[in-house]
């Protein structure tokens, strides 16, 4: 059944999570009323009407697509915890992040983007990542590549000798052991700063804008969409164990996604 809806037409995906950014995000960005915006655990994590709306419309959507499947999204995990159970499971799973860069949204900036990847046992097959304000939609799909717009996306291999250029997790998501790990970034030759939306992040990385990533948390809706979208443009990820990240969780953490394997390598020398 996956095999057979992987080898056939995906613009129907495409379409969907237009429709999704085009009914529930776009119409509110810049016209967010104070009581549509809430805090979740802190001030630094925020949700939005959008995110929610987002989220309802794309689970209905993508699961109408793929009978059998299941969502795992942001809201409905932080709902219910359980629900993220299904990235064990054998159903073909949809991981969404219906708004990713919320505070960015909030702000009334244009970085932010929706996020879906589809999975199954814990490998992701494809995946979607769309700015709608910025007019931006790459696709990835196992072993078929990647592309932006319809072009093709190649993360090339950094110029040797340049300065190495990380975007790394924001000092308001990390603990003090987190940025302790990720000082190891602070070394001439690396110019390493805070990152925005990490789906817009993994872009830049896929299309040569950005060395690499360097994260220390592991929720599954931040990250399946762009590590692959970085795999199939010739890019690597590894955690500081120099293992492959797992969207399932249960990985050692900070962890990095690069350009190319040797860039890879190389980070994660800088974190352990």
């Amino acid at each position: 059944m996956i095999d057979d809806f992987l080898t056939g037409d995906l613009s129907d995906v495409e379409e969907a999570v237009r429709k999704a950014a085009a009914a529930e995000i776009v119409p509110r960005y810049r016209r967010l009323a104070a009581h549509e915006v809430d805090e979740k655990t802190g001030p630094h994590d925020l949700v939005t009407i959008a995110d929610r709306c987002a989220e309802e419309h794309l689970t209905a959507s993508l699961t109408a697509l793929l009978p059998g499947s299941v969502v795992v999204g942001e809201e409905a995990v932080h709902a219910d915890p359980a629900v993220a159970d299904a990235l064990h499971g054998d159903a073909p799973v949809w991981i969404v992040d219906p708004v990713d860069g919320t505070r960015q949204f909030v702000h009334g900036e244009p970085g932010f983007c929706t996020l879906v990847a589809l999975a199954l046992r814990g490998e992701v097959l494809a995946s979607w990542t769309y700015a709608p304000v910025l007019d931006e939609l790459a696709v990835a799909v196992r072993g078929r590549g990647a592309r932006l717009g319809g072009t093709p996306l190649r993360s090339g291999s950094p110029e040797p000798g340049a300065v190495l250029r990380v975007a790394m997790s924001h000092p308001d998501y990390t603990t003090p052991e987190q940025k302790r790990a990720l000082l190891g970034l602070a070394v001439p030759g690396v110019e390493a700063r805070p990152c925005g939306s990490a789906g817009l992040e993994y872009l830049a990385v896929a299309r040569g804008d950005l060395d690499a990533v360097a994260f220390s948390w592991e929720l599954a809706w931040d990250h399946a969409a762009g590590l692959l979208l970085v795999t199939e443009a010739g890019g690597a990820h590894l955690t500081v164990t120099g293992e492959p990240f797992r969207i399932a969780g249960a990985n050692d953490l900070p962890f990095t996604a690069a350009r190319d394997e040797a860039t890879a390598r190389r980070v994660r020398e800088l974190l352990t």
